[in-house]
């Protein structure tokens, strides 16, 4: 009896050693399954996202030296001046967070904030045309050439969010990713693609004559 009790210590240190080794063997078929994929695919994807704002954040901080300078030769254009400006403080207010991107609601917001910006902003542009003086502003001309950069770099990192996104979403759908995520990663969601309306995957028309 007495040597039965001075075992027990000895068992649970034997299980403990037993799942390690199981588990020692059982990490490279894990790892050969995917068992990381899913973690991974999310963070590429947020970090794609990541660089949507940052692009987009560059052109609202293009926009009021576009202004102030086209305003000192259009001023009469107060109405799209005055849309352009609104619809940038409507932009920086409206943000998202990269756990929201999973939220159908707050990646439209965010979208519907930055399409109304750009279309104030091809407005603006386009009623530029008519101020031969101010497209041969070196002050204009060189915004001018920033904002169709980073229109350019907009469309790039778009693009690169959504293939990340794709990867992602599909991961989570097949298997056996579908099967690591139900036992490892349960609260792993597909997150949502930023859809751009038609005709929104063209730049403003920034490009002039001069």
């Amino acid at each position: 009896m007495s040597a039965s009790v001075a075992c027990l210590p000895a068992r649970p240190r034997l299980a403990r050693l037993r799942l390690a080794v199981v588990l020692l063997f059982l990490a490279p078929v894990l790892s050969a399954c995917g068992i990381n994929n899913v973690p991974t695919l999310e963070e590429r994807a947020k970090a794609t996202w990541g660089e949507v704002q940052n692009q987009y954040q560059r052109r609202a901080d293009l926009i009021p030296n576009l202004v102030e300078t086209v305003k000192g030769y259009a001023a009469q254009e107060r109405d799209v001046l005055t849309s352009v400006t609104e619809a940038r403080a409507k932009a920086s207010q409206t943000t998202i967070r990269a756990d929201q991107l999973t939220d159908p609601a707050a990646v439209q917001r965010y979208q519907a904030a930055q399409e109304e910006l750009g279309g104030a902003l091809s407005r603006l542009l386009v009623t530029v045309e008519r101020y031969p003086d101010l497209k041969s502003n070196a002050n204009f001309m060189a915004l001018q050439s920033q904002l169709e950069g980073t229109e350019n770099r907009i469309a790039v990192a778009r693009r690169d969010y959504i293939e990340a996104v794709q990867a992602y979403n599909t991961e989570l759908r097949t298997i056996p990713g579908r099967w690591v995520a139900a036992i490892f990663y349960s609260d792993a969601k597909p997150m949502q693609v930023f859809e751009a309306r038609t005709g929104a995957e063209m730049p403003p028309p920034v490009s002039f004559t001069r």
